[in-house]
């Protein structure tokens, strides 16, 4: 059963990779100045916010393996390569994990220290769905700023619905 698990937590993260993709093309098509303005969303730009979410798997995968990432501030990010660059080299630390982890991998416990400063015991899975929550989240804050300046967001139904 647990290997079933891990194949359903997969899918969801290779889904956010492939919708993440279709997103940061895109932006790409924006001019520097368009994707850094400040449209006073929660990171304000849409580059600060695209950072943020790859910057969120990053926390969580440092956090699962006891590591330290090297961490850059939004404005070192200057073009969009500097920000692909970033996203491969996310992408590939998620990658590594998942194919790391062993048999029963997702049901290694930690003990974290939540939002609201309580300590809970989460599952290496629950961190998992968690990174993929937070990009959901942030994917819909990405439509609603397209949608305001003019632009249809890509398709990013489950499965291509």
């Amino acid at each position: 059963m647990m290997a079933m698990l891990m194949v359903e937590v997969k899918q969801l993260l290779e889904y956010n990779e492939k919708v993440r993709h279709r997103y940061f093309e895109a932006l790409t098509k924006l001019p520097w100045e368009e994707f850094v303005e400040n449209r006073e969303a929660s990171f304000n730009s849409l580059r600060n916010i695209f950072i943020h979410t790859l910057g969120a798997i990053d926390y969580w995968l440092d956090f699962l393996q006891n590591q330290k990432s090297p961490y850059k501030e939004f404005d070192e990010y200057q073009t969009f390569q500097d920000v692909r660059d970033r996203m491969k080299y996310i992408e590939k630390r998620m990658r590594d994990y998942l194919n790391s982890l062993p048999i029963g991998g997702l049901e290694k416990k930690y003990t974290v220290t939540n939002d609201a400063k309580k300590t809970i015991e989460v599952t290496a899975e629950d961190i998992l769905i968690h990174v993929f929550e937070e990009e959901v989240h942030h994917r819909g804050e990405f439509i609603a700023l397209l949608w305001q300046m003019g632009i249809e967001p890509p398709l990013m139904g489950w499965k291509e619905l």
